[in-house]
């Protein structure tokens, strides 16, 4: 009911105040700075889409927009991360509307009066109003609410029928996204030509001997490098080489941690409240308003471990006993205390393999069936479950050999769950199980256990106090002032024994350093008001307090020799080929793999067996696409490669043997899983290539 609350509460004198608020909260002190709002349009402008400058102010009303929706589903304010993912989705929101919308009058898309009549009123009220009309009792899309509310809208007044009327213009426009995406996803077609090859890729397989000559087989003094070779290479290779517009920074971090009085301290409090906990008759009602921890008062279901610090800490833990304060990670103190254990609904842990049969025919699926028991009776004899898992799973476990954890009973499909639960030993149940989405082998990996756990979780975060933090910002504010270019930065960094820590290629719309999160307020700083040289104030993070320099600007375009990450990389690629001729020169005419390694006792031998077609990454080797694509190219058991160079090396490869994919009577599998790949692929394709012809330049940095 969020959303409807709010458009009944919303009055002209509120909307005005709320609007003000939210604009002087948005643009902060930035009304009267560099970026001001009052010192020229010609610094308002945060980007430019298809030719169309977006000014700051269009854009401030579509992040209110995009935080306002974000409200009505969570029924809560953003946080600062959420905030910058919402300003990214109104950017994002805004080059639809700007670019697509010509798309859309000229394909004749539309949303008509009668279809939008049926989104918020009909029999196809869209999921956003769904969701906020929910009856609790039954949990389910409510109505009579919606009627009462479109009935009182009638009698509100002009400035809640306007917002209901925005929130109209935002549902059709999603319609009409909807309709454009749906459009492109369902022209994707593959042929049967197509579906063979998919067939082929993925059940061709080799087994192969390879090895690898690593670069550094090779002296670096073997090869010789003028700055003329480089920079010709560079000309030669811009594509790999073109350059964003980034900075380069040192930085000296002054962590926020407690001292030793501040530990004293939390452990003395936590203590006295460690003596109340025992004491207590209420521990969930004493922990949810004295505890720190995120959750305070958790139930444990069966099969889940009680806390990793409790269990380290405590061998055999008793229900009503409070145990701790126990130091956390060096980050809190937490005291534990089992308030209640109980036999809960039954748990279990199984794996699975799944061939899907979605989509298919009783032919096809009959296929499917045949070459799952052939799978079942494989992992049967060999017991390599998981190995099979990770090569014949269709669906995300597969990654992880086939584990779905812990479940319960009801939360999979009757076919599936009542196959895993009348299981009464560990092992893989030796029948096929058939659901809606396919067939499935399965492993029961635990049986089934009920006992859960109530914890209360005492914690008191180890924070640096007031004093604390006061004594290191008048350490960091020393540093920046004592520091007036480079040399005298690195000069008193050494002097006080700090850690200056370098930073490359940072981005203008980056909000993290290395591994410092919540640098934004840096970065703004390195791309808005520093120049080379020059020593920043103390920034405020976290965890932190921050003094930085600004090293190096790099402007958007052509990679050359005077950029020294540019010349880097052109170095050691350049190097490397020299080195890979080499390498080929001095193990030409070989004939054996072991005679290749007599040259080279640095390189590795490895055998593969399994290899697919359709892989790129030679186990224990890496990413080898061209080598992978010779080893397919050998015709005879035996055969070699010739050297391949990949950027891990020199690799050459023997042919042990190879099994073609066998021909099947059908191949709409393949050809759905093709088109299905595409048509999730489209939407994002059509987007990135439309706002590539579109032109657009993003200037948001320069205000957020």
């Amino acid at each position: 009911m969020a959303l409807i609350k709010q458009i009944r509460q919303r009055t002209g004198l509120a909307i005005g105040v709320i609007a003000v608020g939210l604009i002087f909260f948005l643009v902060g002190g930035d009304l009267l700075g560099p970026n001001s709002m009052l010192l020229g349009s010609s610094r308002t402008t945060v980007g430019e889409i298809a030719g169309e400058d977006v000014s700051y102010e269009e854009y401030v009303q579509k992040i209110e927009q995009t935080k306002l929706s974000f409200q009505q589903n969570t029924g809560r304010n953003p946080s600062e991360n959420e905030l910058s993912s919402i300003r990214d989705q109104a950017w994002q929101a805004l080059i639809v509307e700007k670019i697509f919308s010509q798309q859309y009058d000229e394909l004749g898309l539309v949303v008509s009066d009668e279809e939008l009549v049926d989104m918020v009123q009909g029999k196809n009220i869209i999921g956003e109003l769904r969701r906020q009309l929910t009856n609790p009792q039954t949990g389910e899309f409510d109505r009579s609410q919606l009627i009462t509310f479109l009935q009182s809208l009638e009698t509100a007044d002009p400035q809640q029928q306007m917002f209901w009327a925005q929130q109209e213009k935002l549902f059709a426009d999603s319609r009409l996204r909807i309709k454009y995406d749906n459009m492109l996803a369902t022209s994707e077609y593959a042929n049967s030509a197509e579906a063979k090859m998919q067939h082929k890729m993925a059940n061709t397989t080799a087994d192969v001997s390879h090895i690898q000559i690593p670069y550094y087989a090779v002296s670096d003094s073997a090869v010789s490098l003028t700055d003329g070779d480089v920079k010709s290479y560079i000309n030669k290779n811009q594509e790999k080489f073109k350059v964003v517009e980034s900075r380069g920074l040192k930085y000296v971090r002054f962590p926020l941690q407690p001292s030793a009085e501040d530990s004293a301290n939390t452990l003395e409090n936590i203590k006295n409240l460690t003596i109340e906990l025992k004491e207590t008759q209420t521990d969930s009602a004493f922990v949810i308003r004295n505890s720190e921890a995120a959750t305070p008062f958790v139930t444990i279901n069966p099969g889940d471990p009680l806390p990793v610090n409790f269990t380290n800490n405590v061998d055999n833990p008793e229900v009503g006993v409070v145990y701790g304060p126990f130091l956390s990670n060096n980050t809190s103190y937490v005291t534990y205390k089992i308030t209640d254990s109980f036999d809960g609904d039954a748990r279990m842990r199984a794996s699975h393999i799944l061939l899907s049969t979605e989509g298919m025919d009783d032919d096809a699926k009959a296929q499917v069936k045949v070459r799952a028991q052939e799978i079942l009776d494989e992992v049967s004899d060999t017991g390599n479950f998981e190995v099979a898992a990770a090569q014949y799973g269709q669906d995300g476990t597969s990654q992880r050999g086939g584990d779905l954890g812990w479940f319960f009973k009801e939360n999979f499909v009757t076919e599936f769950a009542d196959a895993v639960f009348a299981a009464k030993s560990l092992g893989v149940i030796n029948k096929l199980v058939e659901t809606e989405y396919g067939y499935h082998i399965i492993k029961v990996t635990e049986l089934a256990q009920t006992l859960s756990q109530k914890v209360a979780i005492l914690e008191l975060e180890l924070i640096a106090s007031d004093v604390t933090r006061n004594d290191i910002f008048r350490n960091a504010d020393f540093f920046a002032a004592n520091s007036d270019d480079a040399a005298s930065f690195e000069e008193n960094a050494k002097t006080e024994n700090y850690q200056v820590t370098t930073a490359t290629n940072v981005g203008a719309n980056a909000r993290s350093i290395n591994n410092m999160n919540s640098a934004r307020e840096i970065i703004r700083w390195a791309f808005n008001d520093a120049s080379v040289g020059k020593v920043s104030t103390v920034f405020e993070l976290d965890d932190a307090y921050v003094v930085a320099i600004l090293t190096s600007k790099t402007e958007e375009g052509e990679g050359s020799i005077e950029n020294p990450e540019v010349r880097a990389q052109a170095t050691l690629a350049l190097r490397n080929e020299k080195k890979a001729e080499i390498i080929k020169e001095k193990i030409k005419g070989l004939e054996t793999l072991e005679a290749i390694k007599e040259v080279y006792p640095d390189a590795s031998i490895g055998t593969t067996p399994g290899l697919k077609l359709n892989a790129s990454v030679l186990p224990g080797i890496g990413f080898a696409p061209k080598a992978i694509g010779s080893i397919f190219g050998l015709q005879n058991t035996g055969d070699m490669t010739g050297p391949i160079t990949e950027d891990i090396g020199v690799i050459v490869a023997k042919l042990n043997g190879i099994i073609p994919a066998t021909e099947i009577a059908d191949y709409t599998r393949y050809q759905n899983e093709i088109t299905a790949n595409a048509s999730q692929r489209t939407g994002y394709m059509i987007m990135m290539a439309m706002e590539e012809l579109a032109g657009v330049k993003d200037y948001r940095y320069k205000f957020f």
